[in-house]
């Protein structure tokens, strides 16, 4: 980390514009070369575990994950025992653009961010990563509309077998099921039911299931879905957040078809995935990315290479990124390349085993020279004659 008073005097703030539970968001100038970052400041100073928790595992994630689809952490200081982090700047959020167009978004639109947000959750996903916050104000979004994922204060890696997951997770209108009853061994699925949630609320302007309670939440899931299945039914009872509750009984279902008639059938078909009350059942971000919902008009074959002419054209006018992620290659290259004790281990033994081939070759073959001399012959005959 840079020194503090060093790291400050590199920028010019032009102020607030964002704020949350733990922190707040500058916009900020780099004076050498000009260009705008976001400096996320968090309010609490290092003594605050929980603050120190969030702000360290943000800092561990986004410096694991380099991807065009996730925000790109640029570097990382201390102040006055406060953390600060500095983002390269996206113009916008999708909760800014839901705030503008109240009514949603174009279904077109929607497929660009859609595919761009599952290509970042599918790199956190093949990393071991859950991110365990989608939600519109953690979508960035720049000026010619490339997407990125932020806020990984709450990620974490996947849980082996045997441990759980104790702490928060995810904004109450984007969780899951069985995140709501209590599971303590949830997966990968929990993000592509926020992921489901998210579409809707693009396409209508208005959050899916706005409940103002876990219980509520659960209402809202099961007005829409019918009854939870049995497990979650099972964890629901076992609960004691819930003694003395009952899960909601709703008599008339109003599936998603019923309630958006006005949305084609390919967003509903997407959109009923990723909301599957099984979390066994939902698919995986390299399945959805293969969903007619892409496949319509050659969309998954002509958007990436368009994609991928923005980010390139954005990488290059930013000077900051292209120093950092320049170092970062250049670092890589750098290092050792160390085999593992495992793989050193299982070359010295072929090794000698080489060697031993060798051996029994050069003794077989010496063998042969001896017995082809008259001297070698005598002696073959008078072995012959005393057996």
């Amino acid at each position: 980390m840079k020194g503090p008073a060093l790291a400050m005097e590199k920028y010019e703030s032009f102020g607030l514009v964002g704020e949350g539970s733990y922190g707040q968001v500058l916009k900020c100038r780099h004076k050498e070369t000009n260009q705008v970052v976001a400096i996320k400041k968090f309010l609490e100073g290092e003594d605050d575990k929980m603050v120190k928790k969030i702000a360290m595992r943000e800092v561990r994630m986004l410096k694991q994950l380099r991807h065009e689809n996730l925000v790109n952490l640029i570097e990382v200081f201390r102040r006055k025992k406060r953390l600060y982090l500095v983002f390269e700047f996206m113009d916008h959020t999708v909760l800014d653009e839901l705030e503008k167009y109240p009514m949603g978004l174009d279904e077109s639109l929607v497929r660009k961010y859609m595919w761009q947000i599952l290509k970042g959750i599918e790199f956190c996903h093949i990393n071991n990563i859950i991110h365990r916050d989608i939600k519109p104000e953690n979508i960035l979004v720049s000026k010619s509309k490339v997407v990125k994922l932020c806020d990984f204060g709450f990620a974490r890696t996947i849980a082996g077998p045997g441990e759980i997951y104790t702490d928060y997770v995810a904004t109450r209108w984007y969780r899951a099921p069985e995140l709501l009853v209590g599971d303590t061994k949830y997966g990968k699925a929990i993000d592509l039911w926020a992921v489901g949630c998210l579409q809707a609320e693009m396409l209508t302007g208005e959050p899916l299931f706005p409940g103002d309670s876990d219980i509520d939440q659960l209402y809202h899931i099961i007005r829409c879905f019918g009854t939870l299945i049995q497990r979650h039914k099972e964890i629901f009872l076992k609960n004691p957040l819930f003694v003395g509750m009952r899960l909601p009984e709703v008599k008339n279902v109003e599936p998603l078809e019923k309630r958006f008639p006005t949305l084609s059938g390919l967003s509903i078909s997407m959109m009923k995935s990723c909301l599957h009350l099984d979390p066994d059942q939902r698919p995986t971000c390299t399945q959805f990315l293969k969903h007619e919902f892409f496949k319509k008009d050659g969309f998954c074959d002509v958007f990436p290479s368009e994609l991928s002419l923005k980010v390139q054209k954005e990488f290059e006018g930013n000077p900051l990124l292209k120093s950092l992620l320049g170092d970062e290659k250049g670092d890589e290259e750098k290092k050792p390349k160390h085999r593992s004790k495992k793989q050193s281990s299982s070359e010295k033994l072929e090794r000698e085993r080489e060697k031993e081939k060798s051996r029994k070759r050069h003794s077989e073959t010496e063998k042969l020279k001896r017995s082809s001399t008259p001297q070698g012959m005598r002696t073959m005959k008078a072995a012959q004659s005393m057996m």
